[in-house]
């Protein structure tokens, strides 16, 4: 099982990081944390112990200190737990930055189940690739542990006809909606057609990533709200 420590500080973000490892086989939540210095704290008292940390969700943005610092300090535990960031930040020189301070994968909110899903399996082959405790054969197997995180049929991509750019858009508009979304709204804040909103919030929902609920007017059709899984 590999234990993995969640940092974010947004509640509903941090529940929705909760459920999702629930629903992927060999990963444990230990702890949810939103801040710099909680996450130090549970990491090297894991550390200390029996049970490390073994993989940090970490949110670049927090509180009371960067992600990017908080990365860094994590790095020097021993063992030291691998990180994968998550943030809402686009900037490439924050890309790099996490990743020269030990993030292995860096995943972009808003995401759908199915792109957690494909970067925490990915995480999982490379630590199968390269079990602790034992020394690599050869380059060619370090090879092939890192190209699982980066290589091969990406899960997480946008289904055939469908533009990641407006599924991240769709995606936002309903995270954002506390009571949910209907296409013909989401279709309006977009800027897209009610039948390409509906395809999109169809895909969504369809991966597990939004619920769908029905809405019983008084008169007419009833009307499909799409709500964000918390």
């Amino acid at each position: 099982m590999i234990n993995v420590l969640i940092v974010e500080d947004e509640p509903l973000i941090a529940e929705a990081h909760h459920t999702y490892l629930g629903r992927i086989a060999g990963f444990t939540a230990v702890a949810t944390v939103n801040t710099a210095r909680e996450a130090m704290r549970v990491a090297a008292g894991a550390a200390a112990s029996d049970a490390p940390v073994d993989l940090v969700l970490l949110d670049i943005g927090l509180p009371d200190a960067s992600g990017i610092d908080l990365a860094s300090a994590l790095s020097g535990l021993r063992p030291a737990p691998d990180i994968i960031a998550i943030t809402s930040e686009r900037d490439l020189e924050v890309v790099r930055a996490a990743v020269a301070n030990g993030a292995l994968a860096y995943l972009l909110k808003p995401f759908t189940f199915a792109a957690f899903r494909d970067r925490l399996e990915r995480y999982q082959r490379y630590r199968e690739a390269l079990p602790a405790g034992t020394d690599a054969a050869s380059q060619a197997e370090v090879d092939r542990a890192f190209a699982e995180l980066r290589t091969g049929t990406d899960r997480s991509a946008a289904p055939k006809g469908a533009a990641p750019a407006t599924t991240d858009e769709i995606a936002r508009v309903v995270r954002d909606a506390v009571d949910g979304i209907t296409a013909a709204d989401a279709a309006k804040v977009v800027g897209v057609s009610r039948v390409t909103a509906w395809r999109y919030l169809e895909r969504l929902a369809d991966d597990g990533t939004l619920l769908r609920h029905t809405d019983y007017g008084n008169a007419g059709r009833p009307k499909i709200r799409y709500q964000w899984r918390r």
